[in-house]
């Protein structure tokens, strides 16, 4: 292994976005919650899926082989979301979980884990902390 000599300029994201490869006849939707089936393909999230982030716009992916289109998901940040069952004593940074891509719960049985409730707006309404990245690990 070499050591650099000389400054060596490198191309850096902010971590705050990821592009993933798209399930082959599907449609990912704007603000879909992604998750990744057991072959490694981003789509709609299904109950069990590792969570990625996210959906930042639409891919129709619908007449596509997989992977032939790319999703970008943000994979951190807070999201205002419908959460099933959701009362104000979820300030405590209770998990929440997905079902599917857009229905979440306080339920962790089946579901996929997505993040912490951050702060609750209303009944049924609160804001989620989500990072795909923290999320993967504490799955491990």
């Amino acid at each position: 292994m070499t050591t650099l000599a000389n400054a060596k300029p490198r191309a850096y994201g902010d971590g705050l976005f990821e592009e993933y490869p798209v399930v082959a006849s599907d449609i990912i939707y704007e603000g879909a919650a992604v998750g990744e089936n057991a072959s490694g393909y981003a789509r709609p999230l299904v109950a069990g899926d590792v969570f990625l982030g996210f959906a930042q716009q639409t891919v129709d992916n619908s007449a596509g082989a997989a992977g032939a289109k790319n999703v970008q998901v943000r994979q951190r940040g807070h999201v205002q979301l419908p959460i099933g069952s959701l009362a104000i004593t979820a300030n405590d940074r209770v998990a929440v979980y997905a079902s599917d891509d857009d229905t979440f719960t306080l339920t962790s049985t089946a579901n996929s884990l997505i993040g912490w409730v951050s702060r609750f707006v209303s009944s049924g309404i609160g804001v989620v902390e989500f990072d795909a990245v923290a999320v993967r690990a504490a799955l491990t």
